[in-house]
């Protein structure tokens, strides 16, 4: 009978142990899936040990790498996100690897325990949103980075609450993405609300954009910028579909759709057609909001840019600020040749917009935003470097608030609850637990960006020139400079905004 005996006992700690994960809301992946969610955490923790005989390297897993995920996990955490023992990346042999240029004189970055620590250290953008075109509420963002274009319908609404209350800890800003302002989303951090082809939350009954209901919609709500979307880098010029079974009755109530059909966003808008139109566009919302309002396109036919950017010189209409998405990025669910083969990657891509507005002298008439798998330090220097003001991050945020990289976005079972509206899925995500992890990524990617900036001998990310960047291709290292073709001061702020930047950082700008 003693086995028996074993037998009860075993299975009461079980059970327990069972209870004790469903009511726990640390890990979204052992509430969900009680004691099984476990063998995840160990395997994780046995991945470093035994990765060279059961699991595959450090850097071959996409769209992010073991170690990127590891950074991401463990600065969330507040964890040692150190690595030890050098090095294990080939710098010779890996084609466009990316090299910093200290300087034999850095600028003096406190460490923890020092009086001066301070990890909430905000980073303000180095330009004005708005401030070109002088609108009623232009604005300088106390963060260049912020989280990117991920709308209510494709994340749950407890991922959603998450990233707002974890930008509003970090003092940064949030994109709605074009699903509309929703519940969700005013749990205090700031906002950019995007503006689709569907015009969802600002529409009439025919799908129409309404510039009334766009004015009612900003009633209360802490939106400081609009952003019109023309594409994104997971599927350009597509359009999207958000299926019926994501479609919630408070769904259908915001994004202003009728329930139980698939959620259709158009490839094109209906209020434009050109670019002069579309200027006229934005310069009509401005007018009657008062807001900062821009686009956000990945990079394909370069004739749009060169005509955007002639109207912008020869008319002085002009977006308030451009978001570049690269081909490598999106949240969202594609086609695979859509995702695979449509639109420039983001270094490619922004460095040709760039170059277009700057051959024109008008880039500093607009405040640049890069996103596309940049929520890494390096890859955030070499943005700004590129001519960056700000970096927004999307997957990289979903990581920091626990998504493991299942791939399941398009099917509606995201294990953790972050890309799913199936409510057992998603009570497994604590919103305000998870808003802290992500306000952890967010500052600790602030700190690390002027950690490098720092041991380039500057104050602030923005300030570092592109020729402090190689680029090694084999045993060949070419200045990142020469490798886009900018000229000497291309992607640097204006001696007026250096001199603003430099106050606000002397003056001890911090997140709230």
């Amino acid at each position: 009978m003693w086995w028996l005996l074993a037998l009860l006992i075993a299975a009461s700690l079980l059970l327990a142990l069972a209870v004790h994960d469903r009511l726990q809301r640390k890990h979204a992946i052992i509430r969900n899936f009680p004691i099984v969610g476990r063998f995840r955490y160990w395997f994780e923790a046995l991945g470093g040990p035994l990765r060279q005989y059961i699991v595959t390297g450090s850097n071959e897993e996409r769209p992010f790498s073991r170690d990127q995920r590891r950074w991401i996990y463990a600065s969330a955490k507040k964890e040692n996100n150190y690595f030890g023992f050098g090095t294990d990346n080939d710098l010779e042999l890996t084609p466009g690897y990316l090299i910093v240029h200290h300087s034999a004189f850095p600028v003096h970055t406190p460490h923890p325990g020092e009086p001066a620590f301070d990890p909430t250290y905000s980073c303000p953008s180095a330009k004005v949103l708005g401030g070109f075109r002088k609108r009623k509420h232009a604005f300088r963002p106390s963060s260049i980075i912020n989280t990117s274009a991920m709308s209510y319908g494709s994340l749950s609404h407890a991922a959603v609450e998450a990233i707002n209350r974890g930008v509003a800890l970090a003092s940064a800003m949030q994109n709605t993405g074009e699903g509309g302002i929703a519940p969700p989303h005013r749990h205090g951090g700031d906002l950019i609300w995007q503006i689709g082809t569907g015009y969802f939350g600002c529409r009439d009954e025919r799908g129409r954009f309404s510039l009334e209901r766009l004015i009612d919609g900003l009633k209360d709500t802490p939106v400081r910028a609009l952003e019109i979307k023309l594409s994104q880098g997971a599927k350009p010029g597509l359009g999207g579909v958000l299926p019926a079974a994501k479609i919630t009755p408070e769904i259908a109530k915001i994004r202003l759709i009728p329930l139980g059909q698939d959620c259709i966003s158009p490839s094109a808008h209906s209020a434009f057609s050109d670019v002069s139109s579309m200027l006229d566009f934005i310069e009509q919302i401005a007018e009657a909001t008062g807001l900062p309002v821009g686009i956000k396109s990945a990079v394909g036919d370069l004739s749009f840019w060169r005509d955007l950017a002639h109207e912008i010189e020869t008319s002085g209409r002009a977006p308030d600020f451009i978001s570049i998405d690269g081909g490598e990025g999106g949240t969202g669910a594609a086609p695979l040749v859509f995702s695979d083969h449509v639109a420039l990657p983001f270094k490619l891509g922004f460095a040709s917009v760039y170059k277009i507005f700057a051959e024109r002298g008008v880039h500093e008439d607009v405040v640049f935003i890069g996103s596309g798998r940049l929520g890494f330090p390096e890859q955030g220097l070499l943005a700004l470097a590129l001519g960056c003001d700000m970096i927004n991050v999307a997957r990289e945020a979903m990581l920091a608030i626990g998504c493991i990289q299942a791939q399941e976005c398009h099917t509606g079972n995201c294990p953790t609850g972050v890309a799913t509206q199936r409510p057992w899925l998603v009570r497994g995500l604590d919103p305000t637990l998870k808003s802290a992890r992500l306000a952890n990524y967010l500052m600790t990617f602030r700190k690390e960006l002027l950690q490098l900036a720092n041991a380039c001998g500057e104050l602030h990310p923005g300030l570092v020139p592109l020729d402090r960047l190689t680029i090694i291709d084999g045993f060949a290292a070419k200045s990142a400079k020469d490798t886009f073709g900018y000229e000497t001061g291309w992607g640097l702020p204006t001696e007026e905004e250096r001199a603003a930047v430099r106050a606000l950082m002397a003056a001890g700008t911090r997140a709230a």
